[in-house]
Parts: structure tokens; C-alpha cells; sequence
């Protein structure tokens, strides 16, 4: 497995396949972790600080996702060693239209980079997975689904649906408000969390925050219960 995971990572550092069909991206995959992790966390797309240090979250989005992480009782370089860090798509999009924040990947990026993304996730096969912003929410969640009825949630996933590793389908998922201690440690929990960057208004309000808090609790729960 350890072997398969560096194989895979050597593709990804290697792969042209965005810039190749035009577009306007700059290559180099970024992502961090290896094999034994047992928490998946998926951004969106890594930044410009990102793309130069070759490290996701590395500026102040990551420092905001670093509270969160840290009120669950992550201290971030424990996090970084022994949890595994990627995104919908693995290279710099350089920035959106607008001049704030940068590009959402299109729809034909996040095809070309989604086999690596399933891989990573076969390859991991994470106990949780903690989708960051709302294009990897996406991966799991309707599309129409509201960022308010979807923080503070989670999901739980039991052995019965993990046969096979890549799951992304909700029903075969219990929707939970709370953490649970009395769930199987066999099987799997998403507890999404709203993109931590400055271009976003979303989580300063106190409503939001309320909830953002919420799905930190749930997080403390699964990673004190469950060892991680």
C-alpha cells in the first residue's frame, strides 16, 4: 500500500493533463501525507502560498482551519505528520475573475483530476474523511444543499458500506447533529467544514460560527472516542 500511495503521488507531481487541454492553471500537484492516515481532509485548490511552499493550507485560510482543527484537539504539526491533506484539484488555479480569491476549478479540471482523488482516498481509506469548502462538500452532498443545513452535521458511514473505499454516496450514511459514541468504530464519519479563506464572509457570522463550533464538537468526538 505504502508503495502504490508513492507511485500515485509521483503520477500527480508529474501530470499535465489540465494544462495540457488549456487550461490556464500553473502544474505542480500539492498535497500532503502518506500511507497509514486515518483522516482525509479535501480543499478545494491550493493557492498561490500553496503552490510555492508545496504544502495545502499553508497560508491564512490554514491558519483559520487550524483553530478548527486545533479546538478539536488537533495541534497542527501532529495533524500534518500523521493525517493526510488534498484537494478536488491538486494544482493552482491561479486567481478568479473578479481579483478576489482565486479560480473555482471548472467542471472539466475536476474531472481530469478525480481518478487521482479516488485513488487517494482507495489508497488512504480514511476512518474520516473532513471535505473543506464547498466544492469538495460537493463531492458528497446535492449540489443544491444549503451551507447552512450542511455545517455543524455529519455523516456515518457503517462497514457494511465501505466494501468498497471510495463511497461518496449519503445514502448509505446515517445523518447525525452530534457526535456518537455508541457507533461502530468499523466504519467511517464526514463532518464537512466551510472554506476557511478571507475572501469568504460565511463564517463570520455568529449564526455560522454557531455552527461551525457545532461540527467541532462532533470532530473532538470522533478524534478522542476513535484515537485519531
Amino acid at each position: 500500500m505504502m508503495n502504490q500511495l508513492a507511485n500515485l503521488q509521483q503520477e500527480m507531481r508529474a501530470c499535465r493533463l489540465c494544462a495540457a487541454a488549456g487550461h490556464d492553471i500553473v502544474p505542480g500537484a500539492v498535497f500532503q501525507g502518506g500511507a497509514g492516515a486515518e483522516v482525509l481532509l479535501i480543499g478545494q485548490a491550493p493557492g498561490v502560498t500553496e503552490v510555492a511552499a508545496k504544502r495545502p493550507f499553508n497560508a491564512g485560510s490554514g491558519r483559520r482551519l487550524f483553530e478548527w482543527l486545533g479546538a478539536a484537539g488537533w495541534e497542527e504539526p501532529d495533524f500534518r505528520a500523521r493525517h493526510y491533506m488534498t484537494a478536488v484539484t491538486k494544482c493552482y488555479p491561479g486567481r478568479g475573475g473578479n481579483g478576489k480569491g482565486d479560480r473555482v476549478p471548472s467542471r472539466a479540471e475536476q474531472a481530469l483530476c478525480r481518478p487521482f482523488l479516488e485513488r487517494e482516498m482507495a489508497l488512504v481509506n480514511p476512518r474520516l474523511i473532513i471535505p473543506v469548502g464547498g466544492l469538495a462538500i460537493r463531492l458528497f452532498y446535492p449540489a443544491g444543499a444549503r451551507l447552512h443545513d450542511i455545517i455543524g452535521s455529519a455523516a456515518y458511514f457503517p462497514a457494511a458500506s465501505l466494501a468498497n473505499p471510495v463511497n461518496f454516496s449519503l445514502r448509505q450514511a446515517r445523518q447525525l447533529r452530534a457526535f456518537d459514541a455508541d457507533l461502530p468504530r468499523t466504519g467511517r464519519w464526514l463532518v464537512p467544514l466551510p472554506h476557511p479563506s478571507g475572501a469568504s464572509l460565511w463564517h463570520n457570522r455568529p449564526e455560522n460560527r454557531a455552527l461551525i463550533d457545532q461540527a467541532v464538537q462532533i470532530l473532538a468526538g470522533v478524534r478522542q472516542a476513535w484515537g485519531l
